[in-house]
């Protein structure tokens, strides 16, 4: 039996990351601003189930603005101590709103590092605290995204927060490794999601969709490889950033040879 500890829970990515840990007998604390969605999300996992009531996990949830200073620090300790020490976090939580560098604030750059950076590496440092002075082990899984590689018109903040998040999660690997705390990073393309926080036109949609596989990542397609790279079948994985992005980031599509084929 495992706690599993998701921000950003309510929708999107983190949404399906929550429905991918609903397993018998497990614990989730879903954390996330929204809290009628998470009330509703906390009803479909029960039922999403289909287990006699005395296996079906144990799911309880949080409403919290991860932005403020203490935030992510107060999540952790109020889900540990509700439910038990937490085995996996998951820093789901993220913004990607468009802001030219040229328009740029104080306001609008903190904003998106206080989610997109700030708060999972504090997340992160609190599970630390915790997990060392119990002598437990612990899995963090971040997301990141392909943005961290490769910016775009509007995507300067969003890009260079990922970018950051990438660098803190291997700092983060390389000093808690020691304690048997395993810290990496699931890094999508483009997968898109319903979302009244980070709308995304259809325009932008068909520009950065296409890939080796040829089709849009799904929110399942992030929640398996999370998963995956929280459990035990990836124990002597640390300090990496998967790539699940249908194969952009191997390289450019569309573009001509550059000598034509003879």
């Amino acid at each position: 039996m495992s706690h599993i500890l998701v921000t950003g829970a309510a929708s999107g990515i983190g949404r399906a990351v929550a429905e991918a840990f609903a397993r018998p007998g497990d614990r989730l604390s879903l954390a996330d601003i929204d809290g009628a969605k998470l009330t509703d999300l906390a009803d479909g996992l029960i039922e999403l189930t289909e287990q006699p009531r005395s296996r079906q996990p144990t799911v309880s949830t949080l409403r919290t603005d991860l932005t403020k200073p203490t935030a992510p620090e107060e999540c952790v300790r109020s889900c540990w101590e509700r439910a038990g020490p937490v085995d996996v976090l998951v820093n789901a939580a993220g913004v990607y709103p468009s802001h030219d560098m040229a328009d740029l604030d104080a306001r609008v750059w903190d904003a998106v590092f206080a989610l997109n950076t700030r708060a999972p590496a504090l997340a992160t440092a609190e599970l630390a605290r915790r997990a060392i002075r119990a002598g437990r082990q612990a899995s963090v899984v971040n997301i990141s995204s392909g943005a961290a590689l490769r910016s775009r018109y509007g995507g300067g903040p969003y890009a260079s927060s990922k970018a950051a998040l990438e660098m803190a999660t291997r700092a983060a690997a390389l000093e808690l490794g020691a304690h048997g705390i395993r810290v990496n990073a699931v890094s999508p393309g483009f997968v898109p999601v319903d979302s009244d926080c980070n709308p995304v036109s259809a325009e932008y949609a068909a520009a950065v969709s296409p890939n080796p596989l040829g089709r849009s990542g799904t929110p399942g397609d992030i929640a398996a490889a999370v998963r995956w790279l929280a459990g035990p079948e990836a124990g002597w994985v640390t300090g990496e950033i998967l790539r699940v992005d249908g194969g952009s980031s191997a390289g450019t599509l569309g573009l001509p040879r550059i000598h034509p084929a003879s």
